[in-house]
């Protein structure tokens, strides 16, 4: 490896070192973004590091202060509304992952907007923030997720995407619906 390349390789525990070491500050998620946007100014080398060939989430870093994900998403993905609880922090290495936003209102749930980040973006979400999520392209679109505490332990949310219903979030029922859609993915359309 010539001295380039390894200038340019993303030491994902220093990163996360870094991320704890942040998540003490006076403004953890900004910052969280800040490591973020950094890390991502060489999109290609945190996907060297982190890149898979599937959707699904996996824990980098679990803590009661800080939890860090890696959540590929398979083409054509789309994961129902949820809420974290917790500030979060997400950044694209690869693709695109299109948000839609929600509020709580006096008659339920009601969309409130959208947004979407591509390869080398972060999104910064409020600790009220509620949102679903969908992968437009026709590849795998892979991102960093940062929250500001235990994103398996917080008691949160979920709603059914047609009756915007809430519900407990069930972190088993996310996993289904990623083993799904790489199976719808690997699958192809019928026909």
């Amino acid at each position: 490896m010539d001295a380039m390349a390894a200038s340019s390789a993303f030491d994902l525990d220093a990163f996360v070192s870094d991320c704890a070491g942040a998540a003490r500050e006076l403004q953890p998620a900004l910052a969280v973004r800040d490591l973020l946007e950094r890390a991502l100014a060489d999109p290609e080398a945190v996907s060297d590091v982190l890149a898979r060939d599937e959707g699904g989430i996996d824990a980098l870093h679990v803590s009661d202060e800080l939890t860090i994900l890696d959540v590929v998403w398979a083409p054509g993905m789309r994961l129902f509304p949820h809420d974290h609880r917790m500030w979060a922090a997400i950044g694209i290495y690869g693709g695109v992952e299109d948000n839609e936003l929600f509020r709580r209102g006096a008659g339920g749930l009601t969309r409130s907007g959208g947004a979407t980040v591509e390869t080398g973006d972060v999104l910064l979400l409020g600790d009220d923030a509620i949102h679903a999520v969908h992968n437009p392209a026709a590849r795998l679109t892979g991102a960093i997720h940062v929250y500001g505490g235990d994103f398996f332990r917080t008691p949160r949310s979920e709603w059914d995407p047609e009756t915007l219903a809430e519900a407990p979030y069930d972190v088993e029922h996310a996993r289904e619906v990623f083993a799904a859609a790489n199976r719808s993915w690997r699958e192809g359309p019928a026909g």
